[in-house]
């Protein structure tokens, strides 16, 4: 299928409708480049992924985390498109536009990665670079893991690699460590979190999610609501308007949060999946950034592991970490310059 107009609207700014004959709005140049931006649908792997890009040159695809979507990467596509590459930023099965399939196991890392291998074969190249967060970044130290020869060089965000340990299953590990109530433990029965999310205004839930900026484990007790109570008032980073919340909630209305929350449901399948891997470290080069306040970098042991040598014994070819300082867990968005700056300046090595 080719490319088609964005059947959700974009933020009123980034809305084609928004200038219309009938309006004496002048576009500025940043909305004429979103309205740039190409969406098309492409069958991979039994399921059909949506996915938005722009640009002409070596490809660089952008691979998002929970609860995100290809818009999480506007800036970078933008960014990188001008200066000479094709950014290819696809919803991941289960978001957005694309095929939410119907069982948990459907969303191991080994599923979203055959999606990527059949994406990058159907952009006609034989490597891409990679760009991942969060979950993005779980997925892609997994495409490297099990396909190197396809990647060029990775930059990931968020979330370190971590060999597979061969006896510690990654929830239990969690449990073990933070109880019941850690976010990962609570999003584990199917339909509970769903059911906590919809008792609010899906608008609140995304802010929630995106604004949390604490340098520490996210605990939920179980008396308390995912997202807090539907008064709850939520003002917004300078990076973060009210439209593009709105564009995220009005994907995640109509696809529901399940597809999402099955990526942490499949984190103890992904580790026995995985066990031809263990102990195998990451072959291709590779930049790692992460916000000093990111909830990630201030798990147990993460920066001891990131900065006294245990990452780069297990990712041999890490040639940069950089740690922005004052930044949270949506580093791409929150600092999207500075982010794309970082991307551009590694991958034009190679």
């Amino acid at each position: 299928m080719g490319p088609h107009q964005f059947p959700f609207p974009l933020p009123s700014s980034q809305s084609n409708s928004h200038f219309s004959i009938h309006s004496f709005t002048t576009p500025s140049a940043k909305e004429r480049e979103m309205e740039s931006i190409v969406h098309r649908m492409v069958k991979v792997n039994g399921v059909t992924l949506h996915v938005a890009e722009k640009g002409e040159g070596p490809v660089v695809l952008l691979l998002h985390g929970f609860p995100e979507l290809w818009y999480s990467w506007r800036h970078q596509i933008l960014s990188l498109a001008g200066r000479g590459y094709r950014a290819v930023a696809p919803d991941l099965r289960g978001y957005g536009l694309s095929d939410c399939p119907p069982n948990v196991s459907d969303y191991s890392l080994f599923h979203v990665v055959g999606d990527l291998i059949a994406l990058v074969k159907s952009l006609g190249v034989h490597q891409v670079f990679v760009v991942g967060h969060d979950w993005g970044a779980m997925v892609a130290w997994h495409l490297c893991m099990i396909r190197p020869d396809l990647v060029k060089a990775l930059v990931n965000l968020s979330v370190v690699y971590q060999a597979r340990h061969p006896t510690k299953k990654p929830v239990d590990s969690i449990k073990a460590v933070f109880g019941e109530d850690h976010y990962i433990v609570r999003f584990q029965e199917p339909g509970v979190a769903e059911a906590e999310f919809s008792r609010i205004d899906t608008k609140l839930v995304l802010k929630k999610f995106l604004t949390y900026r604490k340098p520490k484990a996210l605990i939920v007790p179980k008396e308390k609501v995912f997202g807090g109570s539907p008064d709850t008032i939520i003002n917004l980073p300078s990076w973060l308007s009210e439209e593009d919340v709105a564009y995220y909630a009005t994907n995640f209305d109509k696809t529901g949060f399940t597809g999402g929350l099955n990526y942490y449901r499949c984190m103890n399948l992904n580790w026995e999946m995985s066990a031809p891997w263990t102990d195998e470290p990451i072959k291709v080069p590779v930049k790692f950034m992460v916000g000093d306040l990111d909830l990630t970098y201030h798990s147990p042991g993460v920066q001891d592991y990131i900065h006294k040598g245990g990452f780069s014994k297990n990712v041999p070819f890490l040639q940069e970490v950089v740690v922005m300082e004052g930044v949270g867990h949506f580093i791409n968005q929150e600092r999207p310059h500075e982010v794309s700056d970082h991307i551009y300046e590694f991958i034009k090595k190679f």
